[in-house]
């Protein structure tokens, strides 16, 4: 466990933290029908180049970019695409959104086809040059965070969009109403908050159990917290049974279980809905998601102030003492294949540093002299957690979990509904062993 880097300590004094989710299996994406939109508008251009080795004639022709974010699809990626091509005029960025980015990027990259930009998938670093092209050349490497997470031998293949921090992001008067005067600081009374928010005839948390993916900090940034240890999730490959009742992994998951059997989350949770559980943060109808801040700006535009909404850190035992991860998210990778690989480049590039879409999305960006815009961090950080720096998944639990095919979501829906949760988890196990011995031949 580490503290985090003078520079990242500098950005918290200045209102903002630096994170990512280790998610990046943190996952932001939205569950909407899969959708794809072109978009080409002419304009005047500026004149910079796209890359430190690009000439700006080499900036032209059409690229794809792969995304997560269905919900910008028709709308801001549009305006994307405008500003894009009035810096670069000779060339065309096009958007391809999808709900299930892993897996449908890793089947598309493992046929040879694929996109020219795309969110890295959960890959090993060891594979990236197969697939991707260097970004090294694009003058980015000393002026990020996360530079070594996407990387191989030395060289940078993927830069992340941005970072995030989870913990618990909540509605206000909700709890004020329920007569919650301050937040928990420990889960005894995370409980208890949650006790009087359903007697106040609010849903206390919003699990969105059913779309899956929203259930990631429970089997991985939440467990690492609990352990204190960024590594937890890489030191699964030195053991045939990860899981246990009494780890961290046990731990985090007995928390939403707990929570489901008194009624907290939703009355039916086979049932809920990702885009309307952020309205009904809003309103007031649920009172509290455990998510990345990026979620953050989502819940305001759904129909709420900024002053309505607050984040504060997880309480996962009574210490009064809480632990964070702090990781990057999906990273930006370019096809090495490409047929417009300038082009593909200068786009990464862009996103980074003019798009402004760390800001939209409620990113801590990437970039270390821009500091974070979601003012609720402010909040976050008063309460003094300290930030567990996510590390690069390796090559040999990375191998496991693909041979196992462990989708971390799906554990702990099972976990949660299992009348026997420790048959649950010697499933899994028994799963994982053979996945183990398997790679190791």
């Amino acid at each position: 466990m580490k503290k985090v880097a003078l520079l990242f300590t500098t950005a918290i004094m200045m209102g903002g933290l630096l994170a990512g989710c280790g998610g990046s299996d943190t996952e932001t994406a939205n569950n909407e029908k899969n959708a794809a939109a072109n978009t080409t508008t002419n304009a005047d251009s500026n004149s910079a180049s796209g890359s430190e080795g690009a000439a700006e004639d080499d900036i032209s022709g059409t690229i794809t970019f792969l995304t997560n974010r269905t919900d910008m699809i028709d709308k801001e990626y549009v305006d994307y695409a405008k500003r894009f091509k009035e810096k670069y005029p000779n060339a065309e960025v096009k958007f391809e959104a999808v709900t299930d980015l892993d897996k449908t990027t890793k089947i598309r990259i493992a046929s040879g086809e694929f996109p020219d930009v795309v969110l890295i998938p959960t890959v090993p670093n060891s594979d990236l040059p197969n697939y991707f092209a260097p970004l090294d050349d694009l003058g980015l490497n000393d002026r990020i965070y996360f530079k070594d997470y996407k990387a191989f031998e030395g060289k940078v293949y993927g830069i992340s969009a941005g970072g995030s921090t989870t913990g618990i992001v909540y509605n206000k008067k909700a709890f004020a109403d329920a007569g919650i005067t301050s937040v928990p600081k420990t889960l005894d009374e995370f409980y208890a908050a949650s006790e009087k928010l359903k007697a106040s005839g609010v849903i206390p948390f919003a699990s969105n159990f059913k779309d899956q993916w929203t259930l990631y900090p429970w089997a991985s940034e939440l467990p690492s917290s609990i352990a204190g240890n960024a590594n937890l999730n890489n030191e699964r490959a030195n053991t045939d049974t990860p899981y246990t009742m009494d780890n961290p992994y046990g731990q985090g998951m007995t928390i939403i279980r707990t929570m489901y059997e008194k009624g907290y989350l939703e009355p039916d949770i086979n049932s809920t809905n990702w885009e309307q559980s952020k309205k009904d943060i809003a309103s007031g109808k649920f009172a509290m998601y455990l998510l990345g801040n990026w979620v953050i700006p989502q819940v305001i535009d759904s129909g709420t102030t900024s002053d309505n909404v607050g984040f504060f850190p997880m309480p996962y035992d009574n210490s009064g003492k809480t632990n964070v991860a702090l990781a990057p998210d999906w990273a930006y990778g370019v096809n090495k294949d490409s047929e417009h690989l300038a082009t593909a480049k200068a786009f990464v590039k862009w996103m980074v540093e003019e798009s402004g879409f760390d800001d939209f999305a409620g990113f801590i960006p990437v970039l270390k002299d821009k500091q974070p815009s979601v003012a609720q961090l402010t909040e976050f950080n008063s309460f003094n957690p300290t930030y567990i720096e996510a590390v690069s998944d390796t090559n040999e639990s990375t191998a496991v979990v693909n041979k196992a095919q462990i989708v971390k979501e799906a554990l702990v829906q099972e976990f949660v509904l299992a009348k026997d949760p420790q048959k649950i988890l010697d499933k899994y196990n028994e799963s994982w062993a053979k996945a183990r011995k398997a790679v190791s031949k």
